[in-house]
């Protein structure tokens, strides 16, 4: 049976919940990756409130959807962040802000994501998505000098904040996919394989696999998935156009808008970049893959009401290709029994 192929809804967060299945539904998406923001899903009234989950699935079940993994990004960048400011309060509840003091903001961050794997375990799903947030990131261009010793006790500081966090995982049933993200601890190959290691390989943690980071990094999708294979725990569909060089466009964004011309890269909707998808998604079926995918839209220069639609067509052709039951070559043999 293909992968059932979903929308994540982060970027539609301001509509209501039921508008977006219903958009969803049209297009002809099997399901929904559901953000915790705007009203899509409250992690605290799915656990205060009785109906709150039926309702939801009621929604879901309205439309002919299903959901796989819900998210929850926001809250998780404040777990382990070193700079706590203005920028985490637009995008955090008031109750995980609270007075802002940081320690205290990185504390109740750690509780909320904890509740949202209750939560998703209430919703009868196995996986939540998110970032961890980084206590190391400002310091990625080494300077002023980072001594290795800094590097790691940012490694251990994600240990000692996330090995409480996913012992509610593991006693909930329910796994925590990390997005590998620029402005996380694991962002780049090297990175995550010692996010992954400072926490002993534990199976709560895994990954969200979105190539569309790794691409303007020059990093190799494709060796994510093969050497990541046990922990490929959820897909996400985003892709990336890159701009040949002029001698003037940095890797870093210049501190340039997204779309702006001057950029050397730009996220675009799926099938629009220069994501190599075919030989993704055929590295995805070697690893034995058979979790969601779903299409995250970013793009400043398509708007969302083409852009899912039209990445739902692409990503359909290419997660129908399923390996043949037998080699293509079992035909040439003389041998066999007619």
């Amino acid at each position: 049976m293909p992968r059932p192929i979903t929308l994540f809804t982060g970027q539609w967060a301001d509509l209501p919940f039921e508008q977006v299945c219903r958009l969803a539904a049209d297009w002809g998406y099997d399901g929904l990756e559901i953000a915790c923001w705007g009203d899509h899903f409250d992690v605290r009234r799915a656990l205060a409130e009785e109906d709150y989950v039926d309702g939801r699935m009621a929604i879901l079940n309205k439309y002919g959807l299903r959901t796989w993994a819900i998210s929850n990004h926001l809250v998780g960048q404040a777990v382990c962040d070193a700079i706590i400011d203005e920028r985490h309060r637009a995008i955090l509840p008031a109750h995980v802000w609270g007075d802002g003091s940081p320690e205290g903001v990185r504390r109740r961050a750690a509780r909320e994501i904890q509740d949202t794997a209750r939560a998703a375990a209430r919703l009868g799903v196995e996986t939540v998505v998110g970032f961890t947030g980084s206590a190391i990131w400002h310091t990625v261009a080494m300077f002023p000098p980072v001594s290795p010793q800094q590097i790691a006790e940012g490694f251990t500081d994600f240990a000692d904040r996330w090995n409480p966090i996913l012992d509610t995982f593991d006693e909930t049933g329910v796994r925590f996919a990390a997005e590998v993200h620029p402005g996380e601890l694991a962002y780049d190959y090297w990175t995550t394989a010692r996010m992954l290691e400072a926490v002993d390989h534990r199976p709560a943690l895994g990954l969200n696999w979105d190539p569309s980071h790794l691409l303007w990094q020059g990093l190799d999708p494709i060796a994510f998935i093969v050497d990541f294979r046990d922990r490929l725990y959820h897909v996400d569909c985003k892709d990336t156009r890159l701009r040949d060089g002029d001698g003037r466009r940095g890797r870093l964004g210049s501190h340039l808008p997204w779309g702006d011309l001057r950029r050397s890269w730009d996220f675009v909707s799926t099938g629009r970049g220069d994501v190599p998808w075919q030989d993704c998604f055929r590295a995805l079926n070697s690893v034995g893959y058979s979790g969601p995918i779903s299409i995250e839209w970013e793009d400043a220069g398509m708007d969302r009401l083409i852009g899912a639609p039209d990445a739902l067509a692409f990503v359909r052709t290419l997660a129908a290709i399923q390996p043949p039951d037998t080699s293509f070559d079992a035909a040439f043999r003389t041998n066999r029994t007619p």
